[in-house]
């Protein structure tokens, strides 16, 4: 098994993710969540939940 990391940096955290990941032909994203409820998650929105909706690719999110 191979593993790679990578790094981005940009305004728009969801969409760098999904597109580094498409760039480095990658097989699964792994992501971290705060567990975020209620109106704290309306207000500050959530970039993993924008990743889980908008990649073409499995997510695993860790808690």
């Amino acid at each position: 098994m191979r593993i790679k990391t990578a790094t981005a940096n940009s305004d728009l955290v969801a969409e760098s993710i999904i597109s580094a990941a498409k760039k480095h032909k990658s097989d699964l994203i792994v992501m971290a969540s705060h567990g975020r409820k209620g109106i704290k998650r309306l207000l500050l929105g959530s970039e993993t939940q924008h990743v889980l909706t908008h990649s073409a690719l499995p997510v695993l999110v860790l808690r």
